[in-house]
């Protein structure tokens, strides 16, 4: 049998590499050889290019917007130069399939991948799929649903429900070397703050401005975004990351709860690691509503508590997560009954059953 070669392809957000990040390991160890197709200069690029043995191919890609630009009518061109790119690259690659987790750099892919007669995979993450989603499905060979409702928004012939994928190394987090990394102790519990891979402004500045009062019952790791930390800020029990990545698995066992946007690999992570969670989705002004359908529905099962960017004040921030500390035990109760181990695996038996 010759080189097994699989490639990957999603960005925009971490969101749209997260569960690449999970897969890529995995196949790594069996001796797959690995490409990735990306944006020039996207969090993909930055994210994968920190993996051994992952070969990175840059291609042109358009935006999503939903207002009125001149980029607008720019962006079918791109698509169309970004196939073309695309194709070029997997012709000379040659992979037995793609796998694509989304994000609008994944369309000119997955088209491509339908033109050159390789199979395709599409992870959908979200409860309802995305406009890029929805463009590349038809050329897809499999889709595959994060939430099971997700499945009445998709063509029942290719579509089935695994579940979240979740990355292994999330689980061997050590707890005192992430207290140690935050200057952290025992004596608080940990609030952990994530805005998404960009950041959260309105968040960002209602925890500031409610400092006084959440550090009287919390350690407060706050992950900012790029170029958003205060420097001016210098207070015990309160540390500001622009963004982390090896240090997560760290934070995330040193944290007793979390305050994050409800972008779904995310939420599944923090459900996965069993911890308590505030969700602050992106409004439907700043997006299409998916983390709010994301964010209720993590509520009704009683995962987690939901505040609305609208209703976001310091009063209000403190409340909820004043909340969030005293309902956590029925929570945790709740979230025990969730168990991601064979999503994975599964995703991993059709990549391979559909191999070209």
């Amino acid at each position: 049998m010759g080189t097994k070669r699989i490639m990957f392809t999603g960005g925009g957000t971490a969101g749209h590499v997260i569960v690449n990040l999970a897969l890529i390991p995995i196949f790594q160890k069996e001796g797959w050889e690995i490409d990735y197709i990306g944006s020039k200069s996207g969090i993909e690029r930055k994210l994968i290019d920190q993996l051994d043995g992952v070969t990175y191919y840059p291609i042109a890609t358009g935006k999503l917007r939903r207002y009125m630009s001149k980029e607008n009518f720019k962006d079918p061109f791109k698509v169309l130069k970004g196939t073309m790119q695309a194709w070029r690259i997997i012709g000379k690659r040659k992979p037995s399939v793609i796998f694509s987790k989304g994000g609008f750099v994944s369309v000119p892919v997955i088209i491509a991948a339908k033109l050159s007669g390789v199979p395709a995979v599409i992870h959908e993450s979200d409860f309802t799929p995305g406009l890029a989603n929805k463009l590349a499905i038809p050329f897809a060979k499999k889709v595959l649903a994060t939430f099971p409702e997700t499945m009445n928004y998709l063509p029942e012939a290719k579509a089935e429900y695994v579940g979240a994928v979740i990355r292994d190394e999330l689980f061997t987090g050590d707890k005192e070397a992430g207290l140690k990394n935050c200057g952290f102790n025992r004596k608080k519990p940990v609030l952990l703050i994530m805005g998404g891979s960009g950041g959260a402004e309105k968040i960002n500045q209602t925890v500031r401005s409610s400092l006084d009062e959440l550090l009287s019952h919390f350690q407060i790791a706050h992950i900012c975004g790029y170029g958003k930390t205060d420097s001016s800020i210098d207070r015990d029990g309160y540390t500001q990351y622009e963004y982390v990545n090896e240090e997560l698995k760290d934070l995330l066992a040193a944290s007793d709860f979390v305050l994050s946007r409800a972008g779904s690999n995310a939420i599944f992570e923090f459900l996965a690691l069993r911890k308590p969670m505030l969700l602050i989705p992106l409004s439907k002004q700043a997006s299409r509503g998916d983390q709010i359908i994301n964010a209720n529905s993590f509520l009704d099962q009683g995962y987690a508590r939901v505040l609305q960017e609208e209703k976001l004040t310091g009063e209000s921030l403190v409340h909820e997560l004043f909340q969030l500390k005293e309902k956590s035990p029925v929570i945790i109760d709740n979230m025990k009954k969730y168990h991601s181990d064979k999503s994975r695996d599964r995703v991993i038996e059709i990549i391979k059953n559909i191999m070209k």
